[in-house]
Parts: structure tokens; C-alpha cells; sequence
């Protein structure tokens, strides 16, 4: 996926691969450092006016209203999305005859029953495909179209290749992290839908019935996993938006707290001296906005995951979004 997307490793792993705790201590880090490193550098009328209790006063006074009111807006988003999965007895048992349907057909393409959890069903849909892909090759390469051979042997080294990656991801998955999603990211559904179609069309002439029937039936079982995949990404996100309110609703109290004595309780001599030539009252107040500041970096961390999985997932069908890969 990273290959494809042409961006950095370090951008992969800082909007999806990291583990969102570790995202927001990475950035409650780079807010207290820039913050004691820019009161400390910049002219020094900034540091007397942060001594100053008007100062403490206006800032945290600020940051208690803007805890309290961002926690309510965010869980009261967590709980709209969520409002969807409530319904009236009708709408669920068409959820689930949905469901059922859905899995009865993929239990026919895999030839056993559809497994339960989530990163084994996405590995079976993954193994159909590459074994139908294996056995295209296999009958193709009687076939006496020098072109058609090559183009096939292409595609099918890049797709059991993609396959192989992408099942050794999913293997030991658990749902709940985002290890599944990330697996099923990496394997380009749409692209090999558009190679099919595109040797289909191009060698419809030198196909035989049989090696048509084979294309066709390797669409399908391509076809079935973008559905399958987007049903894992609609329930991943509905995950991380519950940890997410979660989650916020356990910082906001310390945070609130901590804005609380700040207002109460500290004034400018209060931390008096200096550790490693900056002041303590700077390092106090920094250590005490970015504590306050915890339940947006908490709210960015996770949506920064989700906005960037959802822009990548746009469209279920064959189309390329990406300059990239074009």
C-alpha cells in the first residue's frame, strides 16, 4: 500500500500502522517541547506574562470550557454513528438475512463454511483468489498467444505474490486493532478486477470458453472481497469510535482537574527557580496545557486513522483515485 500510495514510511506509519496511544504521546511530547522551547526562546516579556495570574487565569479558564464542551460534541458524534446499528425488529432481521446471504455465497466460493472471524474470512477470500489465479496460469499456458501467456504470467506473479504478503498479515490478526484493516488495505482488489476485464477484453479472440470461464470466475471471487472488506471497515470504525469516546472521557477528567488547580491554586511564585535554564514556572504551565490538551490529541490521533482509511477507500469498484497509480 505504501508502494502504491508513493508516500513515506514514516507518514504510513504515523497515520495508520501506530497504535494510537503511542500517536498521542508522540504528539503531547512535540506540543510540551515546542511550547516550553517557544515561551523560552522567543523575547522575554512572554515569560513575565506568563507568571502573571491573569495569564494562568485566561488560559485555563479557556481550556476548562473547551474540555468540557469538545468531550460532549465528541461523544455525541461517537453515539450519531453508532445510532445506525438501532432499528425496529424489521430493519435487523433484514440485517441479518443481508449477513446471511452474504456469507451462504462465500461458502460456496471457499467450498466449507464461512469462518467467523473476521481475519480468517478476509484470508479465505484472499487464498479462492489466488488459487483461481494459479489456475488460469495453468490452463493458459497450453494456449498458443505468446502475448496472452506473458500478460497472465504477469498477473498472477503480482497477485500471488500481493496474496502471500497480505495472508501472512492476516494470520493471527485480531479484530478490535487495527492489524485486520491494515492487511486488507494492502491488497488491491480493484486493480486485479481491471487486469481481468482488461485480458478479457484484449484477448477475447485467442480465450478459449473454458479460459473465459476461468477469468470469470477470478473476477468473482476479486469482486467479493471489496463488499467484504468494506463490512470489516464500516465495524472497525464503529470500534474506534467507541474507544475513542472511551477514551476521551478518561483523559477529560484529569484534564479538568488539572485545569482546575491551575486556576485555583497556582500563581507566579508558585514554582520558583530554574531546571536546565528554564524556568520551573514555564515547565509547570507547559507540563499542565499539554495534560489539558490530551483529549483532542487523543480525538486527532484517531480521526487522522479513520479519515485516512476512508479517503483510501473510496470507491469499491475498479477506479483509481491516485495519481500515483496511474
Amino acid at each position: 500500500m505504501r508502494e502504491r500510495a508513493g508516500e513515506s514510511r514514516l507518514k504510513i506509519w504515523l497515520l495508520l500502522g501506530a497504535n494510537r496511544l503511542h500517536v498521542t504521546a508522540v504528539l503531547a511530547l512535540a506540543v510540551f517541547v515546542g511550547f516550553v522551547a517557544a515561551v523560552t526562546l522567543l523575547p522575554k516579556p512572554l515569560t513575565p506574562q506568563l507568571q502573571t495570574g491573569d495569564t494562568i487565569e485566561t488560559m485555563f479558564s479557556t481550556m476548562l470550557s473547551a474540555i468540557i464542551t469538545g468531550t460532549t460534541l465528541v461523544v455525541t458524534i461517537g453515539q450519531l454513528v453508532l445510532s445506525q446499528e438501532n432499528g425496529p425488529l424489521g430493519d435487523q432481521r433484514e440485517r441479518m438475512e443481508n449477513s446471511m446471504d452474504f456469507r451462504d455465497f462465500t461458502e460456496e466460493l471457499i467450498g466449507s463454511p464461512s469462518p467467523a472471524d473476521p481475519s480468517t474470512f478476509l484470508r479465505e477470500l484472499v487464498g479462492v483468489a489466488q488459487q483461481r489465479a494459479e489456475n488460469l496460469r495453468e490452463h493458459v499456458s497450453e494456449n498458443d498467444a505468446d502475448g496472452l501467456r506473458a500478460d497472465v504470467d504477469e498477473f498472477t506473479d503480482s497477485l500471488v505474490g500481493n496474496s502471500e504478503t497480505v495472508r501472512d498479515q492476516l494470520e493471527g490478526a485480531s479484530f478490535g486493532t487495527f492489524d485486520v484493516l491494515f492487511a486488507a488495505l494492502n491488497y488491491n482488489y480493484g486493480w486485479k478486477i481491471f487486469q481481468v476485464e482488461r485480458i478479457a477484453n484484449e484477448y477475447e479472440d485467442d480465450l478459449s470458453d473454458d479460459e473465459l470461464a476461468l477469468l470469470d470466475e477470478l473476477k468473482t471471487a476479486l469482486s467479493l472481497f471489496g463488499p467484504a472488506r468494506e463490512h470489516v471497515k464500516t465495524l472497525y470504525f464503529e470500534w474506534a469510535l467507541v474507544s475513542l469516546s472511551q477514551m476521551i472521557l478518561y483523559a477529560a477528567v484529569p484534564a479538568l482537574v488539572i485545569a482546575g488547580i491551575m486556576l485555583t491554586v497556582v500563581d507566579a511564585g508558585t514554582f520558583p527557580g530554574q531546571t536546565l535554564g528554564v524556568t520551573n514556572m514555564t515547565l509547570a504551565i507547559g507540563l499542565a496545557f499539554t495534560i489539558t490538551l490530551v483529549p483532542f490529541l487523543l480525538f486527532t490521533a484517531y480521526v487522522l486513522r479513520i479519515v485516512t482509511v476512508a479517503k483510501r477507500t473510496l470507491a469499491i469498484e475498479p477506479l483509481i483515485l491516485r495519481d500515483s497509480q496511474r
